[in-house]
């Protein structure tokens, strides 16, 4: 199980560093800035799809919906955006180690 939260972690990770890069992109689409505000709007809101107040699956929504938002707006960027974002992503990784 260890395992599987640790790739999902890592997938996680790397799909946010994507779209911090495609969202500085000169070239990204006219939608995925509202988007990316609408999803920061999403997470900091007090409206849930499923109250906080319910123990465990309060957190529940956030925790998967925002990963998985991320996951589409990132499927639906133009090629050349990704692959440039991809290119810089993996740039990022290699100096850091």
């Amino acid at each position: 199980m260890w395992k599987r939260f640790s790739a999902l972690l890592t997938l996680v990770r790397r799909d946010g560093r994507l779209f911090w890069y495609a969202l500085r992109h000169p070239d990204a689409p006219r939608w995925l800035r509202p988007a990316a505000f609408g999803l920061l709007l999403y997470a900091v809101s007090p409206i849930d799809l499923i109250p906080d107040f319910i123990a465990g699956l309060g957190i529940v929504d956030d925790v998967v919906l925002i990963p998985l938002a991320v996951h589409f707006m990132l499927k639906r960027l133009p090629p050349h955006i990704l692959r440039q974002a991809q290119a810089r992503a993996g740039a990022t990784t290699v100096r850091a180690r």
